[in-house]
């Protein structure tokens, strides 16, 4: 007797547990076969890679991925009803590959479509266009040279041949109004000292009052003084542009084009386009070649540039703009000697494998959110100061 009670025990407990499916599964079943009732699938969830290091665009804060790239990126996703899922890569072409081999299915990133990636890879509607920028540290001469430079240009020496020419002018018209060749210090100090004390008294401005006896001559000093005013504005106005200009313009001497990096230490982030530029730039001349410095984060290289290890850094002029803007360089003087460098669209990359409806959509939602202004917020955002940490 007890094993067969043992064994309807069973029976009973399995019969409950299929009443139960039963009951659950007939409905679903039935409701499939209405013709008026689907049941749609759950959207899968995307692998979404980014890449820490590349402020504005993508970085952690605090256990947090932020950025340009990453916010637009979550705003595509809310948008689209897109669920995803992060995960982070130690570099864009390691980012790039995995898109392109099933690893990944989006890509987020400031990822410039250069024409080689193009043949490589899949990318989205490109949400916004940036070229490349190289950052140098100005020594403490370079202002000292643009000083000299600004000088020796012609057109200060034409301001100071105008002005020693109007002095003079009023100089030799004050001799003849107060009759300086008949009087005794003329005759016993000779005309040339005289007519150049004078000269000098009028140019420099202590002892005019002294100089002339006559209404018409107290007219003449004044006419000097204003002389000295307007010169010494006009002199003063020049020098501070012509120096500004040439401290902005040309921070270093050594760097004018992109061929001008080769020889130089250059720091850039592994699997960039800037990489990439650099290794075209050695293997187009037999010159002294670029050395090519690799960069965890973009941080990294303004640390290096300040600590003299580094001559210069390429990277994407948003990023350098940024840095420049948000970085403490502890009384260092960065600046931008190039910017503008092969401009290129940039965008995310997508898998192959993605399907077609969903890269619609995303394309769809990148369109919409540039044309409401919402990409140019995000871009003016993230360049202004304080704005986002520099990592």
């Amino acid at each position: 007797m007890p094993p067969r009670r043992t064994f309807s025990i069973t029976t009973g407990g399995q019969g409950l547990v299929l009443a139960v499916a039963m009951a659950v599964a007939i409905p679903v079943a039935a409701a499939a076969l209405e013709p008026g009732v689907r049941l749609e699938p759950s959207p899968p969830v995307l692998r979404v890679g980014v890449v820490d290091g590349a402020p504005p665009c993508s970085y952690r804060d605090a256990g947090d991925w932020r950025g340009l790239a990453v916010d637009l990126w979550g705003r595509i996703a809310t948008r689209e009803r897109l669920p995803y899922v992060v995960s982070e890569w130690p570099s864009v072409q390691a980012m790039l590959e995995a898109s392109r081999n099933g690893g990944l299915d989006v890509a987020v990133g400031c990822i410039n479509v250069s024409p080689d990636r193009l043949e490589r890879y899949r990318f989205s509607l490109p949400f916004q266009e940036d070229g490349l920028a190289v950052m140098v540290l100005q020594s403490r001469l370079d202002l000292g040279r643009s000083f000299l430079s600004a000088l020796l240009t012609p057109t200060l020496l034409q301001l100071l041949g105008g002005y020693l020419a109007a002095i003079g002018l009023l100089a030799l018209l004050t001799w003849r109004v107060e009759h300086y060749a008949q009087q005794p210090q003329t005759l016993s100090h000779g005309r040339l000292r005289s007519f150049s004390a004078v000269f000098q008294v009028l140019a420099t401005g202590p002892g005019s009052n002294a100089l002339v006896a006559t209404t018409r001559g107290n007219g003449i000093v004044l006419m000097a003084y204003l002389v000295r005013i307007v010169s010494a504005s006009l002199l003063v106005g020049y020098l501070t542009v012509n120096v500004a200009r040439q401290v902005q313009g040309t921070p270093s001497a050594r760097i004018r084009s992109e061929g001008d990096l080769r020889g130089l230490r250059v720091a850039v982030r592994s699997g960039t386009v800037s990489e990439a530029l650099l290794r075209e730039l050695n293997a187009r001349s037999s010159a002294p070649k670029a050395t090519i410095v690799p960069l965890t984060s973009i941080r990294s290289g303004v640390d290096l540039l300040v600590s003299r290890r580094v001559d210069a850094v390429l990277g994407d002029n948003l990023q350098l703009r940024y840095l420049l803007i948000n970085a403490p360089l502890q009384g260092s003087r960065p600046s931008l000697a190039l910017q503008g460098i092969r401009p290129e669209s940039q965008a995310f990359a997508l898998a192959p494998g993605l399907p077609a409806a969903t890269a619609e959509r995303i394309d769809r939602a990148i369109s919409a959110l540039k044309r409401n202004g919402v990409v140019t917020a995000l871009r003016q955002q993230a360049t202004e100061p304080g704005g986002s940490p520099a990592r």
